[in-house]
């Protein structure tokens, strides 16, 4: 790799993650019911992906990968894909995030918001690459609730430090975009690299009430609006100290919206978050780098959030890892126009590959589901142009037998890899997950101490945690 591959001066990278937001949900990929101008006009200031996927449905397992160039299986984490306050599993400290690489070419590091990838000491940023953190560890509705009274309180960290417990929700976000602009400003000589990984739209949804007072969607549209002002706040900080031009900012979600009357939208395609339908892992992604990235593009190849990691590496001339990755620069494809080199793409759900999209196609193997009894998995032989039919509504697998075989063999090349439970598959490239041995919450419940919120008042769901 060359030592800067692409550009004279290393960029600023805003990296901006939200939780649970829906593939249908922001303007510029066609919502008519959520006011989204920020990232409306960010979308016509660069690159708007089409086919860009989640690497799973739900968030632990997503972020990991995000953060590692790697499917979550690889790093260990098929097991735990939704991670729990105080659970001794989470990333591998010897797992290489992009932050770390970022450092070692003089990135400043810092994530604020929702990290998600295990809270014991060692599992935390500042143990992967990040010289700060302001945020929550895990989800928002993992605190302590009036239906969940017996939760350890949520946390707000600084760095590995509890700041704050159960902050109130409604003013988080206001409070992260502060952290953000700070950071922003100091003076330095070397780029940053800022992960803004935001509290919505995860419920319990407490929303500001300027933005809940003009959603026309309920407490979700505010939620959106207040990810939308948040854009236009970095990016009127961005203009301000002449850093527009010289800032990299990619925007996505973490996996599809739960879209279960809420107010969330996946649509045109089918399924939900936890779901390896499209809806579940097809997400928004916006890219814009002034100047380097044609405006008012659209990138209809596969991508995915996994790519990030090799395409930050060639954009800055960071080194990628000895280990494996699975990661593949999109840097030809923003910086130039190149197709993206992605030809496939596995849905894992856990241990269990659900699906594999191949060019156009995608075939389903099988479905985990909820039913009256409990968690199942049921056999599932459906075919699918998605090109013609992004909904996944017209099964055509009985017409396209050589599609349905050539398909068949990409399975079998991701279950050698990465192991398949349903067929008693073991993966042959999959590494450990991190373990703490005396695992322990990072708060505990004091009747005695002053809480600004004692109990969040509004349910989670948690069949959908994470």
């Amino acid at each position: 790799m060359s030592d800067t591959s692409t550009s004279p001066r290393r960029p600023n990278i805003i990296l901006i993650n939200c939780d649970d937001l829906g593939y249908g949900d922001l303007g510029c990929y066609g919502s008519t019911c959520n006011d989204t101008p920020h990232l409306d006009r960010l979308a016509a200031s660069g690159v708007r992906f089409t086919d860009f996927y989640a690497a799973a449905p739900v968030c632990s397992a997503s972020r990991a990968a995000l953060l590692t160039g790697c499917y979550s299986q690889r790093v260990g984490l098929a097991d735990y894909q939704v991670l729990f306050p105080g659970q001794a599993q989470g990333l591998n400290p010897r797992e290489c995030t992009i932050a770390r690489q970022l450092k070692q070419v003089g990135y400043a590091t810092k994530i604020i918001g929702k990290w998600h990838c295990g809270d014991q000491p060692e599992f935390l940023p500042t143990r992967h690459g990040f010289d700060e953190y302001f945020g929550i560890p895990f989800s928002n509705d993992m605190g302590r609730q009036v239906t969940h009274p017996d939760r350890a309180p949520l946390p707000l960290l600084r760095d590995e430090t509890v700041a704050q417990q159960q902050p109130d929700q409604r003013g988080l976000t206001e409070r992260y975009v502060d952290e953000a602009l700070q950071f922003m400003r100091r003076p330095r000589t070397d780029p940053f690299f800022l992960y803004l990984a935001h509290m919505y739209v995860h419920v319990p949804l407490f929303v500001p009430r300027p933005f809940l007072d003009r959603s026309r969607n309920g407490a979700y549209g505010g939620a959106v609006a207040c990810i939308d002002w948040a854009m236009g706040m970095i990016d009127a900080e961005l203009r301000r100290l002449g850093l527009l031009d010289d800032t990299l900012v990619i925007f996505t979600s973490d996996n599809g919206s739960r879209a279960r009357g809420e107010g969330g939208s996946n649509a045109p395609l089918r399924g939900t978050k936890a779901q390896t339908w499209e809806g579940g892992q097809r997400v928004p992604c916006i890219v814009r780098w002034p100047g380097r990235i044609a405006p008012e593009t659209t990138c209809g190849g596969i991508a995915s959030a996994i790519d990030l990691f090799a395409t930050l590496a060639e954009i800055t001339g960071a080194p990628l890892p000895e280990a494996p990755l699975d990661s593949l620069s999109l840097a030809p494809t923003l910086l130039a126009g190149s197709p993206t080199p992605r030809q496939s793409f596995a849905y894992y759900r856990g241990p269990n590959l659900e699906a594999v999209r191949l060019g156009d196609w995608k075939l389903h193997f099988c479905k985990f589901e909820w039913t009256p009894q409990g968690a199942a998995t049921r056999e599932l032989r459906e075919l699918y142009n998605l090109r013609e039919d992004a909904g996944e509504t017209t099964n055509v697998i009985e017409d396209h037998c050589s599609v349905v075989a050539a398909i068949e063999a990409e399975a079998e090349a991701f279950r050698r890899r990465f192991g398949d439970r349903r067929l008693n598959r073991n993966g042959a490239e999959i590494r450990e997950a991190g373990v703490c041995p005396a695992p322990r919450t990072l708060t505990a419940y004091d009747a005695d101490y002053p809480y600004l919120v004692a109990c969040y008042d509004l349910a989670d769901m948690p069949t959908m945690a994470g």
